[in-house]
Protein backbone atom coordinates (compact mmCIF):
# COMPACT_ATOMS: atom_id res chain seq x y z
CA UNK A 1 0.00 0.00 0.00
CA UNK A 2 1.25 3.49 -0.82
CA UNK A 3 2.44 5.65 2.04
CA UNK A 4 0.96 9.02 2.88
CA UNK A 5 3.94 10.88 1.41
CA UNK A 6 3.82 9.27 -2.01
CA UNK A 7 0.03 9.47 -2.13
CA UNK A 8 0.26 13.16 -1.26
CA UNK A 9 2.75 13.76 -4.08
CA UNK A 10 0.76 11.83 -6.69
CA UNK A 11 -2.54 13.48 -5.75
CA UNK A 12 -0.94 16.94 -5.95
CA UNK A 13 0.57 16.21 -9.37
CA UNK A 14 -2.74 14.87 -10.68
CA UNK A 15 -4.51 17.90 -9.18
CA UNK A 16 -2.23 20.30 -11.05
CA UNK A 17 -2.52 18.34 -14.31
CA UNK A 18 -6.32 18.09 -14.10
CA UNK A 19 -6.74 21.76 -13.23
CA UNK A 20 -4.39 22.80 -16.04
CA UNK A 21 -6.18 20.66 -18.62
CA UNK A 22 -9.55 21.94 -17.48
CA UNK A 23 -8.42 25.54 -17.85
CA UNK A 24 -6.83 24.85 -21.23
CA UNK A 25 -10.04 23.33 -22.60
CA UNK A 26 -12.58 25.49 -20.79
CA UNK A 27 -14.02 26.91 -24.02
CA UNK A 28 -14.58 23.37 -25.29
CA UNK A 29 -16.13 22.30 -21.98
CA UNK A 30 -18.54 25.23 -22.12
CA UNK A 31 -19.55 24.60 -25.75
CA UNK A 32 -22.39 22.11 -25.21
CA UNK A 33 -24.63 20.72 -22.49
CA UNK A 34 -22.84 17.38 -22.34
CA UNK A 35 -19.42 19.00 -22.13
CA UNK A 36 -20.70 21.31 -19.39
CA UNK A 37 -21.63 18.26 -17.33
CA UNK A 38 -18.20 16.82 -18.11
CA UNK A 39 -16.67 20.08 -16.86
CA UNK A 40 -18.52 19.64 -13.56
CA UNK A 41 -17.28 16.07 -13.32
CA UNK A 42 -13.66 17.08 -13.91
CA UNK A 43 -14.06 19.74 -11.23
CA UNK A 44 -15.32 17.07 -8.83
CA UNK A 45 -12.19 15.07 -9.62
CA UNK A 46 -10.23 18.20 -8.66
CA UNK A 47 -12.16 18.12 -5.38
CA UNK A 48 -11.25 14.48 -4.77
CA UNK A 49 -7.58 14.96 -5.59
CA UNK A 50 -7.26 18.06 -3.42
CA UNK A 51 -9.10 16.33 -0.57
CA UNK A 52 -6.64 13.44 -0.83
CA UNK A 53 -3.70 15.84 -0.82
CA UNK A 54 -4.97 17.79 2.21
CA UNK A 55 -5.83 14.60 4.12
CA UNK A 56 -2.41 13.10 3.51
CA UNK A 57 -0.70 16.36 4.44
CA UNK A 58 -2.64 16.48 7.70
CA UNK A 59 -1.79 12.84 8.40
CA UNK A 60 1.94 13.36 7.87
CA UNK A 61 1.88 16.56 9.96
CA UNK A 62 -0.03 14.93 12.80
CA UNK A 63 -2.95 17.35 12.46
CA UNK A 64 -6.45 15.99 13.04
CA UNK A 65 -8.48 15.79 9.84
CA UNK A 66 -12.01 17.09 9.76
CA UNK A 67 -14.58 19.01 7.77
CA UNK A 68 -12.16 21.88 7.16
CA UNK A 69 -10.37 19.86 4.49
CA UNK A 70 -13.68 19.09 2.77
CA UNK A 71 -14.75 22.73 2.79
CA UNK A 72 -11.40 23.96 1.42
CA UNK A 73 -11.31 21.30 -1.31
CA UNK A 74 -14.93 21.94 -2.29
CA UNK A 75 -14.40 25.71 -2.43
CA UNK A 76 -11.38 25.34 -4.73
CA UNK A 77 -13.26 22.89 -6.96
CA UNK A 78 -16.30 25.16 -7.20
CA UNK A 79 -14.12 28.14 -8.11
CA UNK A 80 -12.42 26.04 -10.79
CA UNK A 81 -15.84 24.95 -12.08
CA UNK A 82 -17.01 28.56 -12.14
CA UNK A 83 -14.22 29.51 -14.52
CA UNK A 84 -15.62 27.06 -17.07
CA UNK A 85 -19.39 27.63 -16.92
CA UNK A 86 -22.04 28.50 -14.35
CA UNK A 87 -23.78 25.14 -14.69
CA UNK A 88 -20.47 23.41 -13.94
CA UNK A 89 -20.72 24.73 -10.39
CA UNK A 90 -23.97 22.84 -9.79
CA UNK A 91 -22.83 19.61 -11.42
CA UNK A 92 -19.49 19.81 -9.60
CA UNK A 93 -21.30 20.13 -6.27
CA UNK A 94 -23.56 17.17 -7.03
CA UNK A 95 -20.73 14.93 -8.27
CA UNK A 96 -18.57 15.96 -5.30
CA UNK A 97 -21.34 15.06 -2.85
CA UNK A 98 -21.58 11.59 -4.38
CA UNK A 99 -17.79 11.17 -4.34
CA UNK A 100 -17.62 12.30 -0.71
CA UNK A 101 -20.32 9.80 0.24
CA UNK A 102 -18.47 6.99 -1.51
CA UNK A 103 -15.11 7.93 0.02
CA UNK A 104 -16.71 8.03 3.47
CA UNK A 105 -18.32 4.63 2.91
CA UNK A 106 -15.03 3.16 1.66
CA UNK A 107 -13.15 4.63 4.61
CA UNK A 108 -15.65 3.10 7.03
CA UNK A 109 -15.28 -0.32 5.42
CA UNK A 110 -11.48 -0.22 5.58
CA UNK A 111 -11.55 1.01 9.17
CA UNK A 112 -13.92 -1.76 10.25
CA UNK A 113 -11.73 -4.39 8.54
CA UNK A 114 -8.68 -3.04 10.38
CA UNK A 115 -10.51 -3.20 13.71
CA UNK A 116 -11.67 -6.77 13.12
CA UNK A 117 -8.08 -7.86 12.32
CA UNK A 118 -6.84 -6.16 15.49
CA UNK A 119 -9.44 -7.98 17.62
CA UNK A 120 -8.30 -11.38 16.32
CA UNK A 121 -4.76 -10.96 17.53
Amino acid sequence: MAGAGSSMLYSFLLFVITLSLQEMYRSTLASSKLFTILGGFTSSLIFLLLLTFIGNYQETSGIKTGWGAVIIAETVALIAAGTVHGVCITTCFLFSAVLLYEVNKLSGMILSQGESKAKRF
